[in-house]
């Protein structure tokens, strides 16, 4: 049983990093992507949706094809904390972090198109197996052994200490509380199901993403537009109080001005909901058969237009229209609450669906991702015992205090933040090329081939 008094030093670290050197790291890295790729977000956002789905290119590495590259991004990036983690955010820091978070979502796009197509530059091949990751442009494009080092063993550890938990407790949450299914039991049965995707590589990941991701998408979605409908007549007066409070200078709770209080709820939830930053777009974009960094670069803003500006907003909209971030709930019971408003009996089964789902991809997803970091660190020994030891984790996430998983996940992801962005920022000039030739020329984007570390 951990104290009250671990938690809370985990917490205070967690908003210390966030408020206000990650904000500054993040926001200022964003605009200045933004301005050297010459706001590629905004300009290449119709050729982004008109060509996610690329076909694959059998000659080039990668083992996916970039739709199941791009689906299993998707997978990983749409978990439980665009349910669970956004309405804590909106419940913990009012109506004005849903502002941030679609700040941080604008900018954020430009911080992702950068990490996909590093991930492709710089990924290593052997024979079969594709290695890809932060690791890999830090040493090799950064030619910083130490950060790559650095990166990977504190990604490793994010990834195995914090998805297996923060997933886990957000579905087992709302099974219990609109199912009335003890935590432990659902615990076991997440682990079980996962172990038999992750079990089989990236490949069995990458053929589940690709049925279930779209499905995920389009049930949460479907529901959610059902309850804005629903309380239409709210809209306006909720907008305006979303703008009013994210720049409000009165007394929050916990006794900060209202407009940190959001802006470290919204980065926080923002950073959780879209994971730019992390560096995860280079290990799942990097598994792509395609020798075009560009067009995985643009897989990537689609992505994180999806998750901040689709998702979230959907997750931030039910709680605040129906009343719901007032009454004193949190996580995907919130949620759950305000897709009862609008349907009865029903939208709760929706939203345990849905948190079902999109819990279990990014499990499946996240998986992945911290076996290639750790895999940089120890060699392919690692891979079989990870994927043990990650599965064998779940069950305790299932009856971890909220709170606490919560605050760890901050913490950890914020020190995964820094030596990644100092890689992105470090090859932006290399990125920025990409973007503005609009990758026509494939030989800009040569794969590394090479030992894994």
């Amino acid at each position: 049983m951990i104290s009250p008094a671990v938690a809370h030093a985990v917490q205070s670290t967690a908003n210390t990093l966030f408020v206000p050197y990650l904000l500054v790291i993040l926001f200022g890295a964003g605009l200045f992507l933004t301005l050297r790729y010459r706001f590629v977000q905004l300009f290449r956002l119709a050729q982004a949706f008109r060509t996610f789905s690329a076909p694959r290119e059998t000659a080039a590495g990668g083992v996916l094809s970039p739709f199941q590259a791009f689906m299993t991004a998707l997978a990983a990036t749409i978990g439980t904390g665009n349910i669970a983690g956004i309405a804590t955010g909106i419940v913990s820091g009012g109506p004005g972090a849903l502002f941030w978070i679609w700040a941080y979502g604008f900018v954020a796009t430009t911080i992702k198109f950068s990490e996909a197509v590093l991930g492709v530059r710089f990924r290593v091949t052997e024979g079969a197996t594709v290695l890809s990751g932060p690791m890999y442009y830090l040493r090799d494009g950064l030619k910083s052994t130490k950060l790559a080092t650095l990166y990977a063993l504190v990604a490793g550890v994010a990834a195995l200490t914090t998805t297996p938990f923060t997933q886990t407790n957000s579905i087992a949450l709302v099974v219990d509380t609109q199912l009335g299914v003890p935590r432990w039991i659902s615990g076991v049965a997440i682990a079980v199901l996962t172990w038999l995707v992750i079990i089989g590589g990236i490949k069995s990941i990458g053929r589940v993403a690709e049925k279930l991701t779209p499905l995920k998408v389009g049930l949460y979605l479907a529901g959610g537009l059902f309850v804005i409908v629903s309380f239409a007549s709210q809209i306006p007066a909720v907008l305006a109080l979303v703008f009013r409070e994210a720049f409000s200078f009165r007394a929050a709770a916990g006794g900060g001005l209202g407009i940190v209080v959001a802006m470290r709820y919204g980065l926080a939830r923002g950073m959780y909901a879209n994971e730019a930053g992390y560096g995860t777009a280079a290990v799942a974009y990097g598994t792509a058969q395609s020798r075009q960094p560009y067009y995985q670069g643009l897989n990537a803003v689609m992505e994180v237009f999806v998750v901040s500006f689709v998702t979230s907003t959907i997750s931030a909209l039910t709680i605040l229209l129906t009343g719901v971030w007032r009454m004193g709930q949190t996580s995907t019971a919130a949620v759950a609450d305000g897709f009862n408003a609008a349907m009865p009996g029903i939208g709760g089964y929706v939203v345990v669906i849905s948190v079902f789902l999109f819990g279990y991809t990014t499990l499946i997803g996240w998986s992945y991702y911290g076996e290639q970091f750790l895999e940089y660190l120890l060699g392919a020994r690692v891979r079989l015992p990870y994927r043990w030891a990650y599965c064998l984790l779940i069950p305790f996430g299932a009856v971890t205090k909220v709170d606490l998983v919560w605050a760890w996940g901050d913490l950890m992801n914020a020190l995964q933040i820094f030596p990644n962005i100092i890689g992105v920022v470090g090859l932006s000039a290399l990125v920025a090329k990409v973007a503005l030739d609009r990758g026509r020329t494939p030989s800009e984007s040569p794969v590394v081939r090479g030992p894994a570390a």
